[in-house]
């Protein structure tokens, strides 16, 4: 037990150097051996005087020292990574952690110190980090041994022999397992994937599917694919041979494929069965046509906010001169180079990502069969905006050709001419063309913006209404046809807010979202469901037209865990919520119809790459130390005391070494020789020895 105790013991502390002392003894041993030799009367008192003298000169001591016994410490690794999740190991865990705690309370001179190995990310199970800021605070005279609870599956392991040393500080490191032996796995291993891709071209992933700890078996596998939540599609490929899968990139933004092959009978679990790629989608450029009607005042504004943007390749059009003006003008003086009409409305016109018609009228430069090309387009996936004027009203109105069965609303005939201040709409106030404009109107009161002075009436608009004028008259409409997009803009007048008329407005912020809209840019979809992650936490926003968004979300753990998060309203059409991201890997955040995935450290993690319960890791660092190895699901181990140097693992038991380490609270020093009784010891000795010799 630990307590005081006081040890005694003799002392010399010489008065003379050591040679001299020696070379004294010698004098005098000499001296004594020459009288005993003569027989002389006094030799034996000669050589107690002699002996006196040198005990006296030796300076013997009694030195007392109080100790107080140290207990040894040893340390309890908990390993709390992923992979421990998997089973029943963290019950496992838990259950040897009490009873090894109960345990070492009982025994003698012992501290237990129990230290959590924490999440690492990316980097895996590192256990022996966590060891080594652990015996960082253990005096190495105290540590008498490390016990490791863990699944066996560590990723800094040390390998050679003095690391090893130092890593467990030259005591036993015992490893208990909290899984099964024999286990098996299949697992997904991506092998390679482009962390980006070109919108139109396909990138290649290229993945592996392994089982581990089996003997034989299958050949072949299958596998199933999921893209952004897409039906799923299934293939069957060889196990253990790397395979491709080609995956189009069909628009900006994050493409996630979610591969999961088949589960294997009796394996530990089906964590690493499934693995997800995250492709983010770029346009190499975006290319806009913009074709520009009879001159006005505005005729730049989309020029110099498209030319603007590097990302964009404009081809530009003016249309300077209608037909019926026929002033026999050659038309070589009127033009730079030709309209190249049939290379832009049919050869090239599904290459551009957005067609622009500025104040056009049909006054036959665009045959019928080129503008139905342009609905075609639309139908198909492209974009289409109008900003028009008056010529939107009469018999040359785009609305009368084969363009008008995508366009979003008829012309009444009717011009508005008085001035008159736009406002967003309940709608707009969601949409993310409108949404959160700066000045734009709150509740009753009226935009912080200039005013307009004309504006184009139309009935029976389809889509949403995301501008107004002050009775509720539709300024700006977006619509969805097929699988493009059409935007119609009711005045040719927003040109005023670039000059800041009466106090100006969000022109270029209003056309630039507009023209992304239009080209499906991520950002900007009405209906959608984002997630990223912010340090630790993983922050969720829910955006939709509609008037109250769901409740709340589902959301999967990489671990398989389900959990309920509930969103909180941000703002008109917008909601959001944040969550601990306390485990690596991607999280899968759904809300009925969408999905959304956030990857916290690796998509697919280090610590997921094989989930058996493995002693093979850290064999090595058991067998150098002396340790043992034990399986939790037999029985936790006794622990005992043990001495240095006796063996540390046994049937049934693992070791902790006693070190009996100690501190010197006290000493105590007591003369055995003072030196007034060596003078009288010496002095009457001579006086003996003369008086004897002299009779």
């Amino acid at each position: 037990m630990d307590g005081t105790r006081t040890l005694a013991a003799i002392a010399f502390d010489p008065l003379l150097p050591t040679p001299l002392f020696a070379a004294l003894a010698a004098l005098a041993g000499l001296a004594v051996g020459l009288a005993l030799w003569r027989r002389a009367r006094g030799a034996w008192f000669r050589a107690f005087a002699a002996a006196v003298l040198l005990l006296a000169l030796a300076n013997p001591r009694l030195v007392q020292e109080t100790r107080r016994s140290l207990p040894d410490i040893a340390v309890l690794l908990v390993d709390q990574t992923a992979s421990q999740r998997v089973g029943e190991r963290m019950a496992l865990a838990d259950a040897a952690r009490r009873t090894l705690e109960e345990k070492a309370r009982t025994l003698d001179a012992l501290e237990l110190r129990t230290v959590v190995v924490p999440e690492a990310g990316a980097n895996g199970t590192r256990l022996f980090e966590a060891l080594g800021r652990a015996l960082a605070e253990v005096p190495r005279g105290r540590l008498a041994g490390t016990i490791a609870i863990t699944d066996g599956q560590i990723h800094d392991v040390p390998e050679e022999a003095e690391a090893i040393a130092r890593a467990t500080g030259g005591a036993p490191f015992h490893l208990l397992l909290t899984g099964r032996r024999g286990e098996t796995d299949r697992r997904v291993r991506i092998l390679e994937a482009p962390p980006f891709g070109i919108v139109g071209r396909s990138v290649e992933i290229r993945l592996v599917v392994e089982d581990l700890g089996t003997a034989g078996g299958a050949e072949s596998v299958t596998i199933t694919q999921r893209r952004d939540g897409e039906p799923p599609r299934q293939a069957r490929i060889r196990l253990g041979e790397p395979h491709t899968i080609r995956l189009p990139i069909e628009r900006a933004g994050q493409t996630v494929l979610e591969i999961e092959a088949e589960a294997l009978p009796g394996e530990v679990s089906l964590l690493n069965n499934r693995a997800v790629v995250a492709v983010n989608g770029v346009r190499d450029r975006l290319r806009v046509l913009l074709v520009s009607g009879e001159p006005h005042a505005g005729q730049r504004t989309w020029r110099r906010l498209l030319k603007a943007d590097p990302n964009v390749d404009l081809v530009h059009f003016t249309i300077l001169r209608p037909p019926e003006k026929d002033d026999l003008t050659p038309l070589s003086e009127l033009a730079l180079i030709a309209f190249p009409v049939r290379e832009l409305f049919q050869v090239k016109l599904r290459e551009f990502d957005l067609i622009i018609f500025d104040r056009f009228a049909n006054r036959g430069i665009l045959p019928p069969s080129y503008l139905r090309n342009i609905a075609e387009y639309v139908r198909g996936g492209g974009g289409l905006f109008l900003s028009v004027g008056p010529e939107y009203v009469g018999p040359v109105s785009l609305f009368n050709t084969p363009l008008g069965q995508v366009l979003p609303a008829s012309p009444t005939g009717r011009i508005g001419e008085a001035p008159f201040r736009a406002r967003v709409s309940e709608v707009g106030a969601r949409h993310p063309i409108t949404a959160a404009l700066p000045g734009a109107n709150a509740g009753e009161a009226d935009a912080a913006w200039g005013r307009w002075y004309r504006r184009i009436d139309v009935a029976s608009p389809r889509g949403q209404v995301l501008m107004t004028g002050p009775a509720g008259e539709p300024l700006l409409i977006a619509d969805r046809v097929g699988e493009g997009r059409v935007a119609l803009l009711l005045t040719d007048q927003i040109w005023l807010w670039s000059r800041n008329h009466d106090g100006g407005g969000p022109q270029a912020e209003v056309l630039r979202r507009a023209a992304h809209w239009l080209m499906k840019e991520p950002d900007l979809e009405e209906e959608d469901l984002r997630a990223r992650v912010e340090g630790e936490r993983i922050v969720v926003e829910r955006r939709s037209l509609g008037e109250a968004p769901p409740p709340s979300l589902t959301v999967t753990a990489p671990s398989g865990e389900t959990r309920t998060l509930a969103l909180e309203t941000l703002a008109p059409g917008r909601a959001g919520a944040e969550m601990l991201a306390d485990q690596p890997g991607v999280w899968r955040i759904a809300d009925g119809t969408r999905l959304a995935f956030a990857a916290v450290g690796a998509g697919n993690p280090r610590e997921f790459l094989d989930l058996r319960a493995l002693a093979e890791p850290a064999a090595a660092v058991v067998q150098r130390s002396g340790g043992a190895v034990a399986w939790l699901a037999d029985q936790v181990p006794d622990l005992r005391r043990v001495a240095a140097g006796r063996p540390a693992r046994g049937p049934g038991w693992i070791g902790l070494k006693r070190n009996r380490d100690h501190v010197v609270t006290g000493v105590s020093d007591l003369p055995l020789m003072p030196p007034w009784a060596a003078l009288v010891l010496i002095l009457g000795a001579a006086v003996v020895a003369w008086r004897r010799e002299g009779q």
